[in-house]
């Protein structure tokens, strides 16, 4: 999860310490991302920088003293980056925190039409939902983005189809907790699914996001179907924290191990081979030996593929910050008996030898292959190979370590191409009006944006802003704030 994105204004700007404003987003769920989002503030102002604040940091705790008279960005007003930038740049104080509502319902936040710039113009990251149902004594987040707000089902079917009409071939479904999707709006997750592969072009993918135990054991039956689709990544991610009972009731996560364990069996058995991944905190306040042991032999049991360990943070305001805590040495020295226990057991071995059909979206972090998944989502690492970038080819796996395998790709087989269009290139913009795409096109756009956003040459009233945040420079603000959210 990224905490915090630094944003240059000046559009020609590729250093930050070039440009004329600082946009800061954040995540509130660790103390070290906060440290880091306050550390880069200083910065900022260190080198005498305009800065906007986004994300749940300023959302939950605005009134922070190192807040104070710095403009603020709320996790639902994204939408309106433009004025707030604009303000800033003319060095006036703004902070967009209210909950937006319609007819006295609280809605799910920016609209989903919005331009933006994918970080990845192969992937598209669509938020379903924002805030949760649960109310977990750990959780700083929920103090930012509140209770369950839903997008309506035609909204993400239109956005899923434009993405595959601009050349995206892999979709990301993302929210706080994407198994309660549609209780707010009469609605839930199978259907919003079973709309979403009617729109899924042959050789493309969907991978839904994280979701809580209690809102898919309702579901289970539905999502073994779905998860079986050869449109659908038969992956997901669900969260169990810990292995005891005791400790998940002062949690109040509102499930006990035994609900986990009926949607991790049940789905092994309808979906074969599916990857299950799973959080666990350690150290959690109360948390004795034997409540950690439970959390092992879970582990231990299931061995799963993809595990997300983090040491206990108490978060201010937070209940769990007023329990009696778990020394820290003690944390720490579970923290590190859990990860010894995950990186015991190599995943992939098995799977040395087979032949997989794998698309391919990404670049691997040190540029010497591409990164493709299989069904399962399991990460495969191919010759980086320009013809094979968004295709879906088919590969034998040679080799398998932690966390990936590598993949041969099969002489003469057919390179299937999903996209419906040609994907856009690098930075180009997304979703743009009609009337502003041959502006774009042009080369114009950022030079418009680039005087607009530095405040020199170019002034606008409301109107005129409304516009610009329909579709200009700061379109690549959005999608950096949308991607806040993986897990």
């Amino acid at each position: 999860m990224a905490s915090v994105i630094l944003i240059t204004v000046s559009v020609s700007a590729e250093n930050p310490s070039d440009a004329d404003l600082w946009l800061l987003n954040s995540c509130t769920v660790k103390n070290p991302a906060e440290d880091h989002f306050r550390n880069s503030i200083k910065k900022a102002q260190e080198q005498n920088k305009k800065v906007v604040l986004a994300g749940c940091v300023p959302q939950a705790q605005p009134r922070s003293d190192y807040l104070k008279e710095l403009s603020i960005i709320g996790v639902q007003q994204i939408d309106r980056v433009v004025e707030v930038v604009d303000e800033a740049i003319k060095g006036h104080s703004v902070r967009l925190l209210g909950q937006k509502k319609e007819k006295g319902k609280r809605l799910g936040g920016a609209r989903l039409d919005l331009p933006k710039i994918r970080k990845n113009p192969l992937i598209e990251i669509i938020s379903i939902n924002t805030g949760c149902l649960n109310a977990c004594t750990y959780c700083k987040t929920k103090h930012a983005r509140g209770d369950l707000a839903s997008y309506p089902i035609e909204e993400l079917v239109e956005r899923a189809r434009q993405s595959f009409q601009e050349g995206v071939c892999e979709i990301w479904l993302t929210s706080e907790d994407t198994g309660a999707y549609g209780r707010d709006i009469g609605t839930d997750l199978p259907s919003l699914l079973w709309e979403l592969v009617k729109e899924i072009p042959e050789g493309a993918m969907l991978r839904l996001g994280m979701t809580n135990p209690p809102y898919i054991l309702e579901h289970l039956e539905e999502m073994g179907r779905v998860l079986q689709h050869p449109r659908v990544y038969s992956f997901l991610h669900v969260p169990v924290q810990s292995a005891s009972d005791s400790v998940l009731m002062d949690m109040k996560r509102e499930y006990c191990v035994a609900d986990f364990t009926r949607v991790v069996d049940f789905l092994k058995n309808r979906v074969p081979g599916i990857t299950i991944a799973t959080d666990i905190i350690c150290g959690f306040p109360g948390e004795t030996d034997e409540d950690f042991e439970q959390t092992m032999e879970l582990v231990r049991q299931y061995r799963f593929p993809s595990l997300f360990i983090n040491q206990f943070y108490p978060r201010p305001g937070t209940p769990a910050a007023k329990m009696e805590q778990v020394p820290a040495h003690v944390k720490k020295h579970r923290t590190k008996e859990l990860s010894a226990l995950f990186h015991s057991y190599n995943p992939y071995d098995h799977k040395i030898g087979e032949r997989q059909r794998v698309l391919v979206t990404e670049e691997s972090f040190d540029s010497q292959h591409y990164v493709a998944h299989n069904k399962f989502y399991e990460q495969v690492l191919v010759p980086k190979k320009p013809e094979f970038k968004g295709k879906m080819i088919e590969v034998d796996i040679y080799e398998a370590g932690k966390h990936y395998m590598k993949g041969r790709p099969v002489e003469d087989a057919q390179v299937f191409t999903p996209s419906i269009a040609q994907p856009l290139q690098k930075g180009q913009v997304s979703g743009l009006p009609q009337e502003l795409k041959v502006t774009h096109q042009n080369g114009a756009c950022a030079s418009v944006a680039s005087s607009a956003l530095v405040g020199r040459s170019w002034r606008f009233d409301a109107d005129g802003l409304k516009l610009l945040s329909l579709g200009l420079a700061l379109a690549a603000v959005i999608v950096a704030l949308v991607i806040e959210k993986l897990h």
